[in-house]
């Protein structure tokens, strides 16, 4: 699979120069492209590989200069990662999943599939469960009975899928991931040991052995349209109402979406984040890597936290947050400060004490 340097830049709407009849099929850094490749040169500490190499093409930034460079041809791109994400399209060879449906494959007799789907080795598919058009089924998958999945969906493999989870169209889901079963949510006969400890904020009576009684999860989970969940990542079923994800959101891998939880549309969470039972994400919300939400807590609309933040309350729409627990990252870049600034200060606070202390007139 190749394409031309004019093919490139007309499906991403950008500037090709040079000769742009020259094709390639890979995308590779400068410094290590070769005759076929695109490099990918959109920063000048990158770029600079560009004339230890033999690439002739490169995706570069306004403002730089391709025939400086070496090359025989160049797109250049307004925004390069935007443009990257299109060139990583073009170029996706995909996981090589074979075509039609595996001899190895399970599938109920009541389940119904659309037009052109792809079913992978000793993959599982559940009574009265519903594949729309063009769905790709990776090898080792199970899906659970009932369930429903829209057209264009991409399984990898061994992701598992519960009973009656509902997923809209352009959904794809990374290796492992797990959706719709049940979460941890527990009850002991009398207030627990966490329960006092909350109520209390310190006190615990005697502990005494409590046996932990499951509270079974008879919701699901209802997911939008283009969302992607990353490998690993884990979406528990509701105890009565399902746990929502809407549509356009990106999760990321290792993260963990507990019971209940409701996610607006267009977040991005980053590797390792954890939403806690009962959460209410608003839309477009960022959270960095390791960042957690408790539960029953709510964040508001086009809220930003740092990688590992701590929300342990509410957050208001539009705010920017950082730091365990949580609060406005400008007040905790403050209070870095300042904690860093403590070894220095105990130092001065010591030597004054020594002058004051040493000197007879001040007794």
């Amino acid at each position: 699979m190749s394409h031309s340097i004019a093919e490139i830049a007309a499906a991403l709407g950008a500037e090709a120069v040079g000769d742009t009849a020259l094709r390639i099929s890979r995308a590779a850094e400068p410094a290590l492209a070769g005759p076929q490749d695109l490099a990918l040169a959109l920063k000048p500490e990158f770029a600079a590989g560009l004339l230890h190499s033999n690439a002739q093409a490169a995706l570069i930034a306004a403002g730089m200069d391709w025939q400086a460079l070496g090359l025989a041809a160049a797109i250049i791109a307004p925004r390069g990662r935007l443009a990257m994400a299109g060139v990583t399209r073009m170029l996706d060879p995909g996981q090589g999943y074979g075509p039609g449906r595996h001899p190895s494959a399970a599938i109920a007799g009541s389940a119904r599939l659309g037009r052109d789907v792809q079913i992978g080795a000793f993959a599982v598919i559940g009574a009265a469960t519903v594949i729309g058009d063009g769905a790709v089924i990776g090898p080792g998958c199970y899906i659970g009975p009932d369930v429903e999945i829209g057209a264009r969906a991409l399984l990898h493999a061994q992701v598992r899928i519960g009973r009656n989870v509902r997923i809209g169209s352009g959904f794809i889901a990374q290796p492992g991931v797990t959706i719709g079963f049940d979460g941890a949510s527990y009850v002991t006969e009398t207030a627990s040991n966490a329960e006092q400890a909350r109520a209390s904020l310190g006190e615990v009576a005697a502990p005494r052995v409590q046996a932990w009684q499951r509270i079974h999860s008879l919701g699901s989970v209802v997911i939008g349209d283009d969302v992607e969940l990353g490998a690993n990542t884990c979406v528990d079923a509701g105890s009565v109402r399902p746990t929502r994800i809407g549509s356009g959101t990106k999760i990321d891998n290792l993260c963990h979406i507990a019971h209940n939880v409701v996610i607006g549309e267009h977040c991005f969470f980053a590797a390792m984040v954890g939403i806690a039972g009962s959460a209410v994400i608003g839309t477009h919300v960022v959270l960095g890597g390791q960042a957690g939400v408790s539960d029953n807590v709510s964040v508001g609309d086009n809220v930003v936290a740092a990688g590992g933040t701590g929300i342990l309350s509410n957050v208001p729409a539009g705010r920017v947050m950082m730091g365990y627990p949580a609060v406005r990252m400008a007040a905790h870049l403050e209070s870095y400060k300042a904690l860093r600034r403590l070894p220095r200060l105990a130092q001065q606070l010591a030597e004054i004490k020594n002058l004051v202390f040493k000197n007879p007139a001040n007794h």
